[in-house]
C-alpha cells in the first residue's frame, strides 16, 4: 500500500482491538511471528516494515524517528483505525514514544520493550558506543553485522543466531545507515509527561540498555510499570516469545475494552 508518499509492507490478522507491533533496526515484521500467531486469536494485529526496512520500498529521502512514526499514523489512518494498542522493541520502541508524545489520542496502551527515549549521547561511554555503531556500520557489510550482532543478541541459541545473520544480510546498507543517523539524532525525553496512555516498560535481564535508565523512565511516566524477564537478552520476544506473550497479555487484558471475539 502506498502510505505517505511511499509503498509500505503491512499485514492485518485476527479480530477485536487494534494491536500494532512495530520492529526494530535491520529487522522486519517476520520477528513478530510468535506474537502475531498468539496475539490474532483476540485481537486484530497488525505488522508493517517500516520504512527502509524488509518489503517497504527504501526511499531517498533522510530518515527520521518521526518519519517512521508519521508513517505509522498514516497506516492506521488508511486502515480506518482510530487508536490502537502499540507495542515497539528498540528502534521500535523509539517510534512508540514519539507516537505517544506527537499523536497521545491514537494510543490506546503503549509497551516500550528494552528502547529508551533518546538515543543522543550524554556519556562518554554512550559517545563511544555511537561511534563504535557508526564504525561498524561504515567498516562491514550488512552479512558481517548480521553475524556480529547475531553472537550478542542469541549467545546460547545457535539456530537463532543463524537465522538472525541470515536477515541481517538481506537489509539495504544505506537504509540501515540512515536509520542509525536517525536514532542518534532524536529524542523526546524532556516530553515525558505528555504521555497519557497506560505504559508497560518490558526490559530483559541481559540488555544493552542500563536497568537504571528503565527504573528512572518509570518515576517519569505517570501510568507506567517495568517488567523484566530473567535470563533474556535483547531480542526478547524473538528468544523468550512464551514469557513475553504471557506479561504482554496479561497487560493488555488490564486495559482491553472489548469483549475477545468468540471461537468456539
Amino acid at each position: 500500500m502506498i502510505i505517505n508518499n511511499t509503498e509500505l509492507h503491512y499485514k492485518t490478522i485476527g479480530q477485536g482491538e487494534p494491536l500494532l507491533f512495530i520492529h526494530g533496526l535491520g529487522s522486519s515484521s517476520r520477528d513478530w511471528k510468535e506474537q502475531v500467531n498468539h496475539f490474532s486469536k483476540s485481537y486484530r494485529v497488525i505488522t508493517l516494515d517500516i520504512r527502509g526496512h524488509g518489503k517497504s520500498s527504501k526511499t531517498d529521502e533522510e530518515y527520521t524517528i518521526s518519519l517512521f512514526a508519521d508513517d505509522t499514523i498514516a497506516l492506521l489512518d488508511a486502515l480506518k483505525i482510530s487508536s490502537a494498542h502499540i507495542v515497539g522493541i528498540s528502534m521500535g520502541g523509539m517510534i512508540a514514544f514519539e507516537l505517544a508524545v506527537s499523536y497521545p489520542n491514537r494510543i490506546r496502551t503503549l509497551t516500550i520493550v528494552n528502547s529508551t527515549p533518546s538515543a543522543v549521547p550524554q556519556t562518554i561511554r554512550e559517545r563511544l558506543q555511537m561511534w563504535q555503531r557508526k564504525l561498524m556500520v561504515r567498516l562491514f557489510s550488512m552479512k558481517a553485522i548480521g553475524e556480529i550482532l547475531g553472537k550478542r543478541l542469541f549467545p546460547n541459541h545457535k539456530e537463532l543466531k543463524k537465522l538472525f545473520a541470515k536477515r541481517w544480510a538481506e537489509n539495504d546498507l544505506t537504509s540501515y545507515r540512515k536509520s542509525v543517523k536517525a536514532i542518534f539524532e532524536w529524542s523526546v525525553a524532556d516530553q515525558l509527561d505528555q504521555i497519557q496512555a497506560p505504559t508497560l516498560l518490558l526490559s530483559s535481564e541481559y540488555d544493552y540498555i542500563p536497568l537504571s535508565k528503565k527504573e528512572e523512565l518509570v518515576k517519569q511516566i505517570a501510568n507506567c510499570k517495568l517488567v523484566v524477564i530473567k535470563d533474556t537478552h535483547h531480542a526478547l520476544p524473538v528468544e523468550k516469545p512464551d514469557n513475553f506473550n504471557e506479561v504482554l497479555g496479561l497487560f493488555l487484558a488490564t486495559y482491553q475494552k472489548e469483549p475477545t471475539p468468540s471461537h468456539s
